[in-house]
């Protein structure tokens, strides 16, 4: 049995502090992509260790195989969530690039749906900057020419991944330092 199959989920969990009736979810496991037209980085995260850790690189084999290579993995892996990078143009547009990847978006919706995987949401996440941002960090450890060509992939997408993490978790403690000063009567005004 490999590892992380056959564990038993932890179920939610009451919030800890006053007023803190919201149940936060525990072990929400999320899968990562970094599309391009060749290839599919892959990245595994948890919400809950707040890390994200680069996986493998998919050969790119069409729209349908790509979504059944994707779907079988967030099955396997028993992911909650599937964050898609999306390559926003420098400014902000969308350009060529990202209409290229929301066809994959879409297709993967319906293929999750299809395989009864509908409450598994899809989030397309900037990322803007991910592939270098990679490349500088395989440099930085003196990777070989061959494995970061082989791997970039995988790395820009445990870069997209953990970016989406780091603003989850930061959304969430937000959330409840805010519900902590309502139950104790500040931030009024």
């Amino acid at each position: 049995m490999s590892a992380g199959r056959g564990r038993a989920r932890r179920p939610a969990v009451e919030a800890e502090g006053p007023g803190a009736a919201v149940l936060q979810p525990r072990a929400v496991r999320a899968l990562g992509l970094d599309v391009g037209s060749v290839t599919i980085g892959v990245a595994r995260g948890d919400l809950e260790v707040g890390l994200a850790t680069a996986v493998e690189t998919l050969a790119r084999v069409g729209t349908v195989g790509d979504v059944a290579a994707i779907v079988e993995r967030v099955r396997a892996g028993d992911h909650r969530t599937v964050v898609v990078g999306w390559p926003l143009e420098l400014d902000g547009r969308v350009g060529h690039r990202a209409k290229r990847v929301q066809v994959l978006i879409d297709a993967l919706r319906g293929g999750l749906d299809a395989a009864g995987l509908e409450r598994v949401p899809v989030v397309a996440w900037d990322e803007r900057f991910s592939t270098a941002a990679a490349e500088r960090t395989l440099l930085a450890l003196d990777t070989s020419r061959a494995r970061r060509k082989a791997t970039v992939d995988a790395h820009a997408a445990q870069f997209i991944l953990q970016g989406w993490i780091d603003a989850e978790r930061n959304r969430a403690a937000a959330a409840a330092s805010q519900a902590s000063e309502r139950a104790h009567g500040r931030g009024q005004r």
